[in-house]
């Protein structure tokens, strides 16, 4: 894959670009679209020289009118007549709209094969960046530099190659056919008006690109909010906020208002000021040629020539503008996805990165320190092992490091001091790729795609089979319900699995742990925000899923752990105790103190229900009339 460096729209360097964007559109690996882009630059320079012929034709169908055309004694009369001349002029404009035809048709698998890799090549990046970068980024804005982006490479692609070469070469043409035929002066009229129209559209363009940019930026900021909201559609409600948000994104929509119409009303004042510049260039060309029409030192077929030749010319020259005004704002739509291409990762495969052997599956933290911020370490010197086909949990109150040890594990960070290794292997040394697939997860909020369950449970093993994924479901306890949906495992699940209950949820996530079928588990607080019943029916399918693997559970309710073969209580990113159940009970220490808490909570939660179903009996027995 080429290596596309950052490009700014400020620098203005189209050609730059272009030498980015070339490895896309010459691809070494696709002789076929090379053919393509050969053949397509004949029809270009075909469609130009048949284009020149057009204003002749012109000129001599004029000139023939008005009786002042020479013809050749070997040229047929029948041929050099009005009507055949005339015939031959637009035949030559057919053909010449063919020959653009052809390359442009030619042409569009190339564009389109650079729009295609490149927009892959950022998808493959945006996921090989840090945890760290999705984590603080937003995904309105993020997907539309992205669709920008992409649309913006079509345009330099399309306008450089279809139109700014075409142009240079029909201004060559003109300038040949204009010295030889009529003189300097006419090509010193033509290179003025030129050069002062290219000079305006690049200066104004230049004024217009900050107008551009602060609209991208309303854009982004509009489309973030309103992803956002619908995203968070059930909070929306449950606050009845509907006219806050709505208020909101009707805030950022008055600031891309504001911008966009800055931006048409600066194109119209570019536009007037283009054509009043090309305007007294064609009086001046116009002017001189009557002067020598009257004189007789030309026909009036050549002043017909003139107008039609400069009239031709106006065409590419307003491409001139739009050329530059496309890749200009095509940079500048594009700039922030090159941005985004020249992220690094954080965490990046070694040069001499091997494949993960997983043997036992012994998984071993030794004295790991880690810190998001160098100002507030998370982990002071954390050492624990977890033997293979043992269970440990990490237990310990918000912000002890529970969840940043699962993250290290998964290598979405590296530790800063210490190691982390499965079998004696350092995860720095080995393979991302096999690494990850040797651990399964079950998360505490399970995120599912917009698509069907049996999409979501096969997501494990992609090339599962239907016997398979049916058995994963029902050794996650979530079969029969599945069986029982009117369409089945074909069932959608909706945006972020939100057709689904929590507790349903993580069965579909525990039969796609269970597919996966991997060494070592990691149950990162799986039954936290399930209520007591679910949790004892989750808990069911977990055990069952961690048979036989080493597990490492990030625990919350420490009633799930209580079978689990040692238990590390974390405070303060070190280890305050450690040991199993009945030991920490014993110790009467901090685990013994979370122990009671949620045991209380837990029977008060208890005595509440009971209350509850009382009442509702007691409601009903009121309710009975007596006789």
């Amino acid at each position: 894959m080429a290596d596309t460096k950052t490009v700014s729209a400020d620098s203005g360097s189209t050609l730059r670009t272009l030498r980015n964007l070339w490895p896309y559109m010459w691809p070494a690996d696709r002789p076929a679209l090379k053919r393509r882009v050969v053949v397509a630059a004949g029809f270009l320079v075909l469609a130009k020289l048949v284009l020149v012929l057009v204003p002749y034709f012109f000129k001599w169908a004029t000139d023939a009118l008005d009786g002042q055309l020479d013809v050749p004694p070997y040229v047929p009369a029948l041929l050099a007549g009005p009507v055949m001349l005339v015939v031959a002029y637009n035949v030559v404009r057919v053909v010449q709209l063919g020959f653009n035809q052809l390359r442009d048709a030619l042409f569009a698998r190339v564009g389109q094969h650079a729009v295609r890799q490149l927009a892959y090549r950022t998808f493959v990046h945006m996921h090989a960046l840090s945890l760290r970068f999705h984590l603080e980024r937003r995904t309105g804005g993020l997907s539309r530099i992205i669709e920008r982006g992409t649309k913006g490479i079509e345009t330099i692609v399309r306008f450089t190659i279809l139109n700014t070469l075409p142009t240079i070469l029909e201004f060559a043409l003109a300038a040949i056919i204009f010295a030889v035929a009529y003189g300097w002066l006419y090509v010193a009229i033509i290179a003025v008006t030129v050069w002062l129209y290219t000079w305006f559209t690049v200066r104004a363009s230049d004024w217009r690109i900050a107008i551009r940019r602060e609209m991208n930026d309303s854009d982004n900021d509009a489309n973030t909010k309103a992803i956002d909201s619908l995203l968070n559609f059930e909070t929306v409600k449950y606050f009845n906020n509907e006219a806050m948000e709505a208020s909101r994104f009707d805030r950022a929509m008055a600031g891309y208002e504001s911008a966009a119409t800055r931006t048409w009303t600066s194109l119209g004042w570019l536009n007037f000021g283009q054509g009043v510049i090309f305007g007294l260039g064609m009086m001046a060309a116009m002017a001189l040629s009557a002067w020598e029409v009257t004189r007789g030192t030309q026909t009036l077929g050549d002043f017909v020539f003139i107008n039609a030749m400069l009239m031709q010319l106006s065409i590419p020259l307003n491409f001139i503008g739009f050329i530059y005004r496309e890749i200009r704002q095509g940079l500048t739509d594009i700039e922030q996805m090159f941005d985004l291409l020249d992220v690094s990762a954080e965490v990046k495969d070694r040069p001499d990165a091997v494949p993960l052997a997983v043997g036992a599956g012994a998984v071993r933290f030794d004295d790991v320190r880690f810190a998001y911020d160098p100002e507030r370490p998370i982990l002071k010197g954390i050492s624990f092992e977890i033997p293979a086909g043992r269970t440990v949990a990490v237990v310990g109150p918000s912000g002890a490091g529970k969840s940043t040890i699962s993250r290290l594990l998964f290598r979405f960070y590296d530790v800063q001091q210490g190691a982390v290794t499965i079998d004696g292997q350092d995860v720095r040394g080995v393979t991302q790729q096999s690494l990850r697939a040797a651990i399964g997860i079950v998360p505490q909020d399970t995120v599912l795609f917009n698509d069907t369950i049996a999409y979501n449970i096969r997501y494990g093993r992609p090339d599962a089979s239907d016997a398979e994924v049916r058995r994963a479901a029902e050794l996650a306890q979530i079969g029969p319900f599945i069986e029982s949906l009117p369409h089945g495992y074909d069932t959608m699940v909706g945006e972020r699995g939100l057709k689904l209950s929590g507790g349903e949820k993580q069965r579909v996530a525990i039969a796609r742990t269970i597919l996966k079928a991997p060494p070592i588990m990691l149950l990162d607080e799986a039954t936290s925000a399930l209520d007591s019943q679910t949790e004892r029916d989750i808990q069911d399918a977990l055990d069952l899923v961690s048979r036989g693997r080493t597990t490492l559970v990030i625990a919350h309710r420490l009633s799930t752990i209580v079978g689990a073969d040692e238990i590390i209580v974390l405070q303060d990113g070190v280890i305050a105790e450690r040991g199993n159940h009945q030991a920490l009970l014993a110790a009467r220490g901090l685990y013994a103190a979370m122990w009671d808490r949620q045991r209380e909570a837990t029977e008060a939660e208890e005595r509440l229900r009971r209350a509850r179903e009382t009442d509702e009996m007691g409601v009903v027995v009121r309710r009975t009339p007596s006789y």
